[in-house]
C-alpha cells in the first residue's frame, strides 16, 4: 500500500512492442477550418494500419479566389505540425478550389518546406490521378462554389486534358453552407448534370457530404463517380504504397491495386 512520502521503485520489465497502431503508413491532411466533411470521410475510408493525421488552416467562411489565396501563407507551418516525429509518408492540402487557386507547384513547395521528409500532395492532384486511373476523359462536374471559382476549375481541368461537358455550381458562399447540403441532394444534383457522353461524374469540394452516396449515383448513372475526398484519399494511399481494394466508395477503390510510389 502506498503511503504519502513513500518511495516508488518499479520492477524491471520488458514491454512487448509492435509497429504501433499505424504500422503501414501515416497520411497527413491540411484542412480548412470550415470543412465539415473531410475529416470523417478520411477516417471512414482508412484501412487497418493506416493513420490519418489532421491539422487545419484558419480561413474566412466566405469562399472566393481571394480568401483561398491566403492559405498559401501558412501552408509550411501547417505541414510542420503534422506528426513530425512520426513523419507521415504523404501530406496533402485538402482543398479542391484552394489547390487550383494557389497552384499545385506552390502548394508542394510550401509543404516540402515545412515537412521535407514527406511526399507533398494536394487535392486536385488526387482528382487527376483518379480520373486517369478510371480512364475518364469526358466529364461533368458539380460543385458548391461561386461561378468565379467554377471558371478557374473548368480551366484547370481542360489544361489537364479533360473535356468538360458541363460544370454546374450551387453558388453557395460559405464553407459551412457547403457542409449542410444533404447527401441526397448531391445524388439528385449529380444525376441532373450527367451527360450521356460523360465517362465520369465529378463532385468537387472536400467540404461536401458526397462520399456516402457515390455508389448510389454510380448504380443510377451506370458510370464512375469521383469525389474530392475519395480521389484524394485514394491517391494518398497509393502514393504511400497502400493498394487495398475497399468496398463502399465507388469504382475507383474497386480497381486492381495500383501503386503511385515515386
Amino acid at each position: 500500500m502506498y503511503r504519502s512520502g513513500d518511495v516508488i521503485t518499479s520492477k524491471p520489465r520488458t514491454p512487448e512492442m509492435d509497429g504501433g497502431r499505424y504500422h503501414r503508413a501515416g497520411l497527413g491532411f491540411i484542412l480548412m477550418s470550415t470543412d465539415l466533411a473531410a475529416e470523417q470521410d478520411f477516417f471512414t475510408m482508412a484501412p487497418e494500419g493506416v493513420g490519418v493525421h489532421i491539422t487545419r488552416l484558419k480561413t474566412d467562411d466566405y469562399t472566393t479566389p481571394e480568401t483561398l489565396a491566403q492559405h498559401i501563407a501558412n501552408m509550411a507551418e501547417a505541414a510542420a505540425r503534422l506528426q513530425p516525429d512520426m513523419k507521415p509518408e504523404v501530406i496533402s492540402y485538402s482543398c479542391t478550389s484552394g489547390s487550383i487557386v494557389n497552384g499545385e507547384d506552390r502548394v508542394f513547395e510550401q509543404i516540402a518546406k515545412g515537412a521535407p521528409w514527406t511526399q507533398p500532395m494536394c487535392l486536385v492532384t488526387g482528382v487527376v490521378d483518379a480520373m486517369r486511373e478510371l480512364g475518364a476523359r469526358k466529364i461533368v462536374v458539380g460543385t458548391p462554389y461561386l461561378d468565379a471559382i467554377n471558371v478557374a476549375e473548368a480551366e484547370f481541368l481542360v489544361q489537364k486534358g479533360f473535356e468538360v461537358l458541363d460544370l454546374q455550381g450551387l453558388n453557395l458562399e460559405t464553407g459551412l453552407e457547403f457542409g449542410r447540403v444533404t447527401p441526397a441532394y448531391w445524388k439528385k444534383f449529380a444525376l441532373e448534370i450527367d451527360h450521356p457522353q460523360a465517362d465520369a461524374i465529378f463532385l468537387s469540394c472536400s467540404g461536401i457530404r458526397s462520399l456516402e452516396v457515390i455508389e448510389e449515383i454510380e448504380q443510377a448513372a451506370g458510370k464512375p463517380v469521383v469525389t474530392s475526398n475519395q480521389a484524394q484519399f485514394w491517391s494518398c494511399l497509393r502514393r504511400a504504397g497502400i493498394t487495398d481494394q475497399l468496398t463502399g466508395f465507388g469504382q475507383l477503390f474497386s480497381q486492381a491495386g495500383t501503386s503511385l510510389l515515386p
